[in-house]
């Protein structure tokens, strides 16, 4: 057991360490300095200027930024929807896998268009190797966009007063190839000579060693799961996801999954160090960042140490931890750490299941996306955390009796009330998504066309388990995770609905509301520092900031959290 915490450890600082030069080099790309990698891609992306007809050196202000993210989004919709509707008659379908209902369509497109991936169908058997590719390219752009929203903060808060925030393309062309693209390279190729199938041949039938012939199912899975990875997007080539053999075959690939997903998020933090020029602002974010992601790991690690109380007092020794829903290559510790590093980043791969994990485990997965600003997704992460440090700046100017300023810029009304509904919609759609869902199981409501007989229908686990799972599936769908307790049977137009309708507005309007933010204080006039500044490169603006992160998150989530794991906890005593 000392060996796997050994193990956790380590791949947790060789990530952080690795993330420095990455979080440098992200920098020195949105700045327009030169790299070692600019004989490569400059080429490339002059090509894909001159083809698509776009200047990237031309300026863009925040709002035609956000009108060119939303409407090549929209155009990725249409083209995935259209795909996995018809993919059943369309080529690259060697194992005759049908076309997607209607509702699953939607929800699977959503689902990839905003970087959450949410799967309520099984890719062995839900989708062609054609849709498969779709959905992988939507898995490099939906990451691409995230980060150039996140370069446009970025610039925002440099410049001093500006409406010329760079040109939002430039940097999502950037985004995918200089920084997504080599990174997923060099995953696939660690996975390809590791045991990751990368084929377009069908299933290969095989003998088992007990005699009994089967048919496995393969692909082009190492690219795939790459950028599932590197774009902390998290969705599955294969059904279970990275507890799959063929997805993860070895230790060795656990851990390059586990730092693939986790590097991006942390260089981002660095990144912004680099970018402003202010080394020690990022540092007491990623301080923050780590203190809130420690007191989530801890817990959960030692709960899935320590195993199952029911099976103890039954006599069982569990020398091995709480085994249940894990692999026996990786262990309890490592799947209790990934299970938190998943949720935390917005990842939402899983190798091991969740559904079975302890109950305090459950709680710090569910906080982890609840709170949703703990190093996050692809670009997004740092918007989120962006939200806190204005609700932060705010509250500490009001305590202080002076004007809240950040970067030298005055935060006024306009800009507090974006911030406090950014932050507010979050819990707003997961407790009223999980309140609709209950009401309808606790009255086992006859559904119709929402779903094939009554609403208990749809849980496998009864009381305060079966609670957890709704309120799982809508969390991850508001914190663009898509991970889930699998004891849910969510591939029914209810769920791919409902959360499709979550996913798509807990995507657009946390990206939407820090452009705002963004733009407005660039707009602004500069006010030089003074000597009754406040400071937000310190250790006291950083526990302010923390605290606010708490406190919202404590008074939005408990109640929930009581009635699911909480509760499901004390019922194991």
């Amino acid at each position: 057991m000392n060996t796997e915490i050994l193990g956790v450890i380590g791949i947790f600082i060789l990530t952080i360490i690795l993330a420095i030069p990455v979080g440098k080099y992200i920098a020195k790309v949105f700045l327009g300095n030169k790299t070692l990698l600019d004989p490569i891609f400059n080429p490339i992306e002059k090509l894909i200027f001159k083809i698509s007809g776009i200047n990237p050196a031309e300026e863009m202000n925040w709002k035609q930024h956000l009108k060119a993210l939303l409407s090549i989004n929209m155009v990725w919709f249409f083209l995935c929807f259209f795909v996995l509707l018809f993919q059943g008659s369309l080529p690259l379908n060697p194992d005759n896998n049908p076309s997607m209902s209607p509702d699953l369509a939607f929800n699977t497109t959503i689902s990839f268009v905003v970087n959450c991936n949410l799967q309520h169908y099984s890719g062995e058997s839900g989708v062609s190797y054609l849709s498969q590719m779709v959905l992988m390219f939507l898995q490099f752009v939906s990451a691409g966009v995230g980060i150039a929203a996140a370069a446009m903060v970025f610039t925002a808060m440099k410049e001093r007063t500006t409406d010329k925030l760079g040109n939002f393309y430039n940097y999502f062309v950037k985004s995918c190839t200089r920084i997504l693209l080599p990174l997923s390279a060099i995953v696939a190729i660690a996975l390809v000579f590791s045991g990751t199938p990368m084929t377009f041949e069908g299933k290969d039938a095989i003998t088992t060693l007990q005699g009994d012939p089967v048919e496995v199912s393969r692909g082009p899975a190492a690219a795939f799961i790459a950028i599932k990875h590197i774009g902390t997007n998290g969705g599955g080539f294969f059904g279970a996801n990275s507890t799959h053999p063929l997805e993860n075959p070895t230790y060795f690939t656990n851990a390059v999954e586990l730092w693939a997903q986790m590097i991006i998020p942390f260089a981002m933090i660095f990144a912004l160090g680099f970018f402003l020029n202010k080394r020690k602002f990022s540092y007491i974010i990623f301080g923050v960042m780590t203190v809130g992601f420690l007191l989530l790991v801890v817990p959960t690690v030692m709960s899935e140490i320590n195993g199952n109380p029911a099976i103890e007092k039954m006599g069982i020794a569990q020398t091995t931890g709480a085994m249940e829903g894990k692999e026996v290559r990786f262990g309890p510790a490592i799947s209790g750490f990934w299970s938190i590093a998943t949720t935390v980043i917005s990842t939402g791969s899983v190798n091991s299941m969740h559904d079975s994990s302890m109950p305090v485990s459950g709680a710090m997965q569910l906080l982890s996306m609840m709170v949703n600003a703990f190093y996050g997704g692809c670009g997004v992460g740092i918007l989120n955390y962006y939200i806190f440090i204005i609700l932060a700046v705010f509250i500490s100017g009001l305590m202080v009796g002076r004007t809240p300023e950040f970067l030298g810029k005055k935060i006024e009304a306009r800009e507090v009330k974006i911030a406090a509904f950014i932050a507010i919609l979050h819990p707003l759609l997961i407790l009223a998504g999980t309140a609709l869902a209950s009401y309808f199981a606790a009255h086992d409501t006859a559904m119709g066309y929402w779903f094939s007989g009554n609403a208990t229908g749809w849980l496998n686990n009864p009381g305060n388990h079966g609670f957890s799972e709704m309120l799982y599936e809508y969390t991850s769908s508001a914190a663009n995770n898509g991970s889930g307790f699998e004891g849910l049977g969510d591939n029914n137009p209810f769920w791919n609905i409902t959360t499709g309708i979550v996913l798509l507005l807990s995507r657009f309007i946390p990206i939407i509301g820090p452009l705002a933010i963004a733009g407005l204080l660039a707009g602004k006039k500069y006010i030089p520092e003074s000597a009754g500044t406040l400071k937000t490169d310190t250790s006291i603006f950083g526990i302010m900031t923390f605290a606010v992160i708490a406190i919202i998150a404590a008074l939005s989530f408990f109640p929930a959290l009581a009635l699911g794991p909480l509760a499901e906890f004390f019922t194991l005593k």
